[in-house]
């Protein structure tokens, strides 16, 4: 029950604490945000994974683009000017990827939530994000109520 509890609260917290807070830079090859844990900056020219996570509160849904670079620096993207550069960056990077350049790995609900690719990908995450938040609260519930009937 606790080790249950503990993943939950752990996967929420681990993505806050990257997640980009005013005020933030941006440079032509750098991207640079306070967090909660401080001031980071990622590294545009050498971005290795993008990723998108949905969250879901009173209503609205969350998205925030989880980057990693090269030197494993890991930054949530949330405002619009971020997306706008960091979309630049991946469309920089296959391009180069024609040369012969690793391109980065990105999913495709994160493809689809910058614009570079159909937005079916972002209806499959989203519908999958709720299911597993939905199901996932449910099997603590369960849990929960079978330990207090113990």
């Amino acid at each position: 029950m606790l080790g249950l509890l503990s993943a939950i609260v752990g996967f929420v917290l681990l993505t806050a604490l990257c997640e980009e807070r005013a005020p933030f830079r941006h440079s032509s090859s750098h991207l640079t945000a306070h967090t909660l844990t401080g001031e980071r900056s990622v590294d545009l020219n050498r971005i290795t994974t993008v990723r998108l996570l949905t969250t879901f509160s009173y209503g609205s849904t969350y998205r925030t683009l989880l980057v990693r670079d090269a030197h494993g620096v890991r930054l949530g993207v949330t405002t619009e000017r971020s997306r706008r550069k960091l979309r630049r960056a991946i469309e920089k990077a296959d391009a180069n990827a024609a040369r012969g350049v690793p391109r980065p790995r990105v999913s495709r609900a994160a493809r689809a939530h910058l614009g570079l690719a159909p937005g079916r990908g972002l209806v499959v995450h989203t519908v999958l994000a709720f299911l597993l938040l939905t199901v996932s609260g449910s099997l603590y519930v369960i849990a929960a109520l079978r330990l207090d009937g113990q």
